[in-house]
């Protein structure tokens, strides 16, 4: 266990965050060409994705904040994917919105 408290947790979380949208890119990319390639693959970074989460929350312990910062940076890899990989497009809207997730995983990270 004490490889899980050398790494800091935000270090954990990102790597989970990037797991999982890596998770959403082959999930976008089944739902255009559905196989089981694309499946078995999805199934593992998945996983990679909750492993690389267990030593964050072992690490700070706490679910309330460590959970919505997740939530936070796992939502913008997504929206990433999307723009970068699928020309996906935001709007100025959903771009301040970005930007205050952003804001609050900073606050939340203090």
């Amino acid at each position: 266990m004490f490889i899980f408290t050398i790494i800091p947790y935000w270090v954990w979380i990102s790597l989970s965050a990037i797991f999982f949208g890596i998770g959403e890119f082959l999930s976008k990319k089944f739902a255009m060409n559905p196989g089981w390639a694309l499946f078995s693959i999805f199934i593992l970074v998945d996983i990679l994705s909750a492993v690389a989460w267990l030593p964050a929350i072992f690490e700070k312990n706490q679910l309330s904040i460590t959970g919505v910062i997740w939530s936070i940076v796992s939502l913008m890899a997504t929206v990433a994917i999307g723009v970068l990989a699928f020309n996906e497009e935001l709007t100025l809207t959903q771009c301040i919105g970005l930007a205050t997730g952003l804001v609050s995983v900073v606050l939340l990270s203090r």
